[in-house]
Order: C-alpha cells, then sequence, then structure tokens
C-alpha cells in the first residue's frame, strides 16, 4: 500500500499539462503547473519556487516550478483576508505580504516551504469607508519592493461617486493611494495620491523604478477613461493621479476640476481592461528559457477582463496578457491618446471563448530565474507558465 501511495504522489507532483484553448505567439508554448485557490499576485524565489497571493488568509507555495513542479502547499496562514499581494525582496532575503488591512513580513531561507514567523509591519484602510459612498470598495492590497521600502497600493472605497452624485473623496489617506514603509515598518507615508485601484506593482530589474498599473472607473462615456501603467518612480514628492475629477492626458471629467498638475501617464490600455498585474522582462536574462531579444527589458501586463457591456452585448474587454515595448523606463512607442491599442500586442489570449464566456481571468505575473513567464488566474484557480519551445 505504502508504495502505491508513492507512486500515486509522484505522478501528481510531476503532472504538467497543455493550457488548452489559450494561444501564445509561435515559437512558445503555455502549460498550466498548479491549481491554488483563487491565485492573485507570484512572486518566483531564487531557487525556483514560486510564492502565490490568493484570495483567501492563505498564500501557497508552488516548488520546483522551472523544473518539475511540485504539488502547492500552503506557505503562510495570515490573520486577515485577502492575502493577494506577494513580493520578494532579494537583498533582505524577505517575503512581504498585503492583506486586507495590513502589510507583512516574513524572513526566508532557501528551500524553506513554510513560513518560520509572520511579522506585521503596516495598516492599511485604517479608516472608513467615505461618507456616502456608492459602494464600489476595493478590497485587496499589492506590495512591491524596491530600493529600501515596500510599496502598498490599496484601491478607493467608491467608483467615482458618492450617493449625492458629488466626487468621491477619501477620508482615509491609504485609499486610492500607494504608500511608502520601510521593511522594519517605520517611516510610513503616502506616495501617490486619487487612483482608483492601481493593483499592479511592478519594479524594473534594470533600473530599480516602480510602476503602478490602474483600473479606472465606471459610468463615464463608453469607453472611457483609458486604463493607465505608469513610472511611480519618475515623480517626485505624491503623484496625483486626478481620480475621479481627471483622467487620461489631463482630461476633465468633473466640471471645474483643475488637471493641470495631475500626472499623464506613460502607457494607455482600453477601458475596462482592469490591469492586475504587471512584470518587467529582465533586459540581461540569458537562463535556459529566456526569451527572444525583442521581449527582453520588456513590460507584460495581466488585464483581467471586463463586465461592461458593449459590441451587441459582448463583453467589452476580454481577459488577456499583452507587451510592451520598452526603452528603459520609456515605452518605445508614445502614447496616442485616440488609439489605446498603439502601445501594446497580445501575448496570451483565448481566456475568452465567445461573447460572454471565459476559461479563466490571468492576474499576477512573475518571471523566474530561468526565464519562464509565470501567470495566475483567480477564475480558474490555476498558474500557467510560457517558455520558448525548445527545437
Amino acid at each position: 500500500m505504502r508504495a502505491v501511495f508513492f507512486f500515486f504522489a509522484a505522478f501528481f507532483i510531476a503532472e504538467v499539462h497543455a493550457a488548452a484553448g489559450l494561444r501564445v505567439p509561435g515559437g512558445f508554448q503555455i502549460d498550466t503547473i498548479a491549481s491554488v485557490p483563487g491565485a492573485r499576485e507570484l512572486a518566483v524565489l531564487p531557487n525556483g519556487d514560486l510564492i502565490t497571493g490568493t484570495r483567501s488568509s492563505d498564500v501557497y507555495i508552488v516548488p520546483d516550478v522551472e523544473g518539475t513542479p511540485g504539488e502547492p502547499t500552503v506557505f503562510a496562514h495570515i490573520d486577515d483576508d485577502l492575502a493577494a499581494g506577494v513580493a520578494y525582496a532579494a537583498e533582505r532575503r524577505e517575503v512581504f505580504i498585503g492583506s486586507e488591512h495590513h502589510v507583512w513580513v516574513i524572513p526566508y531561507r532557501t528551500g524553506d516551504r513554510r513560513a518560520s514567523a509572520i511579522h506585521k509591519i503596516a495598516d492599511v484602510r485604517t479608516g472608513p469607508p467615505a461618507p456616502g459612498t456608492d459602494g464600489d470598495i476595493h478590497t485587496t492590497t499589492s506590495v512591491a519592493y524596491s530600493n529600501g521600502f515596500v510599496y502598498i497600493s490599496a484601491g478607493s472605497s467608491c467608483n467615482a461617486r458618492m450617493e449625492d452624485g458629488k466626487p468621491c473623496v477619501e477620508g482615509d489617506s491609504t485609499r486610492a493611494a500607494i504608500s511608502v514603509v520601510k521593511p522594519d515598518g517605520s517611516g510610513f507615508r503616502q506616495r501617490a495620491r486619487r487612483i482608483r485601484n492601481g493593483i499592479a506593482l511592478a519594479v524594473n530589474p534594470q533600473t530599480g523604478a516602480v510602476w503602478v498599473g490602474d483600473a479606472g472607473q465606471d459610468d463615464l462615456p463608453f469607453g472611457h477613461p483609458y486604463e493607465f501603467l505608469d513610472d511611480l518612480s519618475s515623480h517626485a514628492g505624491v503623484a496625483d493621479y486626478g481620480w475621479p475629477e481627471c483622467e487620461e492626458n489631463r482630461h476633465v471629467y468633473v466640471r471645474g476640476a483643475n488637471c493641470s498638475i495631475t500626472v499623464e501617464p506613460l502607457v494607455e490600455l482600453p477601458a475596462y481592461s482592469t490591469i492586475v498585474g504587471a512584470a518587467f522582462y529582465p533586459a540581461a536574462h540569458n537562463g535556459r528559457y529566456a526569451f527572444p531579444p525583442s521581449y527582453r527589458g520588456g513590460l507584460f501586463v495581466a488585464a483581467h477582463g471586463s463586465w461592461h457591456r458593449g459590441n451587441g452585448g459582448c463583453n467589452a474587454e476580454p481577459p488577456r496578457v499583452v507587451f510592451v515595448a520598452m526603452h528603459g523606463d520609456r515605452p518605445a512607442r508614445s502614447v496616442e491618446w485616440q488609439n489605446p491599442a498603439a502601445q501594446w500586442t497580445d501575448f496570451v489570449t483565448g481566456f475568452q471563448s465567445a461573447c460572454l464566456s471565459r476559461t479563466g481571468r490571468p492576474t499576477g505575473l512573475a518571471v523566474g530565474p530561468q526565464g519562464s513567464l509565470f501567470i495566475g488566474d483567480d477564475d480558474a484557480g490555476v498558474t500557467y507558465r510560457v517558455r520558448p519551445k525548445r527545437g
């Protein structure tokens, strides 16, 4: 009986499936490598294990994702809900977790499969939702680490308007904002304000710059506002992204608003894309599964897709992963404000097989030490691996 158990355990751990129905560019392959319920943001550890945040209180680890992936197990159970945000700080050997109300740090030793300790370093959503909110309250927290600081993104507690029709104004400075804190929990301060839901945080390994991707507001004229990614590090002080009065190229959406000093983002995607994850592909990557040179230094973006209806009742924007060519921290092609599809190309498609039929929705993205791209999917509850085909 014992021999039979080990046979089936080994078979399960070694199992990798082709991701049926999903499409990638020629020369690549995409496989499903793990089942993780509610998979959200991802962080690959130097030894090739994958940390996965989720929509629950559990953070998972998937061993050896660049080789033969092992069975996902719980790496940490957080004393809060929605442990969706994860980041790894290589220089400190620490894993950071963002949950609904807190940010946590976990010391990491190579090969750890279970957190040895969990320490709370910061609180978010410390105040109540905006008074008179329309009820569109964002609850996940994303984290990133760069240049000695932990970046923390928490979305707004309303879509754009109060019950009386006036623009939403947050009383809690941690909402609709990006904050920073030192890894020991000191020096908490706001770094960006009036950003509706900056779920996607990505660090450019070439420069250390922190980029943010925002999921835009609803109920504007159909097709607006365009959703964006921007180099937060390029702005001094507290960057003002203008929500909900100002969007896009400082366009005024609330009469009387002053949009002259708000940020004009560097990269635009169509409205309702719902940017959830982003990751830079290292410019000098030379691992076994390194992508072709045309992808190196570029930015991959996970669009969760839309619930908005257009085109005869179909979803306005399908889930997909797109690629933005970059030159350092500037897009290879500048924004065209009349064409939000000008700066990117599709990379993974096929999540939406018909007008209202979906098989998954991509979330977190991460690049492994050997060059594979990993993609979370909270709808299908799986993790994908994309790498060049080996001839």
